[in-house]
């Protein structure tokens, strides 16, 4: 039997562990860095948690084995992709639209009219196809839906939003993301990740914390 208070200290060591990264990140990058990292990669979070809060009922691989194991699994759906995409792409719109051009907010802009729905599009989209990736390469390696893969887990939508956005908004993207902000969304996104996964886990929203 599971001794309840070891369970509670690891939850409680990997919150202040996630926050303990963030604050250094903050500290090595200053304020601005770190808000600017989260507030570009605003759209791809938005997808990656819709996705899973919505979720779905049709496979994208419509059940389909490569091999003995499914290629995707029925943890992606063509509703989950489609609503992922659609509010990460609409918050994407909201902050630009509204907070930047209207609030004046001054925060990094995601482009001109109209290439930034390029760039919030390659966010949104490129969200999910690092995600659908991510779940093919744990599908070849044998393990199945809701498995822990430390780092490709939390890490697999960042580098398919990046991939879009190096193929289609490449001169955006090496503007507005400098190396010290690549780092901090590197740091800042597994606590993040993990913290938003959880929540969704307690709500019923995910069938696995992580």
């Amino acid at each position: 039997m599971k001794n309840p208070n070891v369970k509670f200290l690891k939850k409680g060591l990997l919150i202040v562990l996630g926050f303990g990264i963030c604050l250094v990140v903050l500290v090595c990058i200053g304020i601005w860095d770190f808000l600017s990292a989260i507030w570009l990669m605003l759209p791809a979070y938005i997808t990656n948690s819709s996705a899973a809060f919505f979720g779905g009922k049709t496979p994208i691989d419509r059940g389909i084995f490569w091999g003995k194991n499914r290629l995707l699994g029925d943890g992606k759906t063509y509703e989950g992709l489609l609503k992922g995409v659609s509010c990460g792409f609409g918050f994407g719109i909201f902050q630009h639209l509204f907070l930047c051009e209207y609030v004046k907010i001054q925060m990094p802009s995601f482009g001109p009219f109209p290439f930034f729905l390029v760039s919030l599009f390659c966010l949104s989209a490129g969200t999910m196809l690092g995600d659908m990736l991510g779940s093919f390469i744990k599908r070849r390696l044998g393990l199945k839906r809701g498995a822990p893969f430390p780092l490709l887990d939390q890490l697999d939508f960042v580098g398919g939003a990046w991939l879009l956005l190096f193929l289609f908004a490449g001169d955006w993207f090496i503007e507005v993301f400098s190396l010290d902000m690549i780092i901090a969304v590197i740091l800042i996104t597994p606590p993040l990740h993990l913290l938003t996964n959880y929540i969704g886990f307690k709500i019923g929203k995910k069938r696995v914390p992580w």
